[in-house]
């Protein structure tokens, strides 16, 4: 495909058999960007949604493009884990789910430590849960002053992922990491900015405009850049990340937490 072409992909990506119900994949100006285009649900990540990404991820590294970029569509970023995956229960029961659920969740993280090209967010607005939680394993976050990063794992009764337990100690130190992944704190873009964990903050009547223009010239550096050379270390905390998290989405605190969620929505 020609750079510059602004090819949509979302029905076939180029040398891919692949539709991508969740997503909005297109191919411009040497950049490749996977939307999450679920605005009705703010971009909740379902589990078609996962495999959506893992493949569009994939597709990316063997494209052209000099540099990825995963951003949202609609008002939100991305509201993380879309809680119905809880309630489809296979028949192995709860043990089941939680296995499979572990699977995709270690496939999906590792397709981020593994991902060849310099990969770039674009927060359009609030992001929660493991959009935030993976945003350690990004080279640049750029987000709209009206962003804000919420992670409130305790309160589901589960716990961090996306190597968050390393990465978020790392960038911000760790007692606002232990604010932010144990007690709930939600940062501002402009929080999260003085923490480390995002690049540079955008008015949002510009942050399209400004982000944009500026990766389009990042896209005109040559593609040599090497990312994380720390990969086994960030695949050995992923795999710790995703047995305790196993261990808690079969526990009663996180079965009564999910549940008090769906019944508070029902009262709205």
């Amino acid at each position: 495909m020609k750079p510059g072409s602004g090819t949509t992909l979302a029905a076939k990506p180029a040398g891919s058999g692949t539709t991508y119900e969740t997503l909005l994949v297109t191919t411009e100006d040497d950049i490749t960007t996977i939307k999450l285009n679920r605005p009705a649900k703010k971009n909740a990540i379902t589990t078609e949604m996962y495999n959506d990404i893992i493949a569009a991820l994939e597709q990316a590294a063997k494209d052209d493009s000099v540099i990825t970029v995963i951003t949202g569509a609609g008002d939100f970023y991305c509201s993380g884990n879309d809680l119905s995956n809880f309630t489809k229960i296979p028949e192995g029961g709860v043990d089941e789910m939680a296995k499979q659920g572990g699977d995709l969740l270690r496939k999906y993280v590792k397709a981020y430590i593994d991902f060849p090209k310099p990969l770039v967010a674009v927060v359009n607005g609030p992001a929660v849960g493991i959009s935030v939680t993976v945003l350690g394993l990004f080279d640049l976050v750029y987000a709209t002053d009206r962003a804000t990063f919420h992670t409130p794992f305790s309160q589901l009764g589960q716990s961090a992922e996306g190597c968050s337990s390393y990465t978020f100690p790392k960038i911000m130190g760790s007692a606002k990491a232990s604010e932010m992944l144990l007690f709930n704190k939600k940062l501002t873009a402009a929080q999260a900015c003085g923490l480390g964990l995002v690049t540079e903050v955008f008015p949002d009547s510009s942050f399209q405009s400004e982000v944009w223009s500026r990766l389009k010239a990042y896209a005109k550096l040559p593609p040599n850049l090497i990312r994380s050379m720390e990969k086994d270390r960030l695949h050995a905390v992923n795999n710790a990340e995703v047995e305790r998290l196993m261990e808690r989405w079969t526990s009663d605190e996180c079965f009564n937490a999910v549940m008090s969620f769906f019944q508070a929505k029902a009262k709205l």
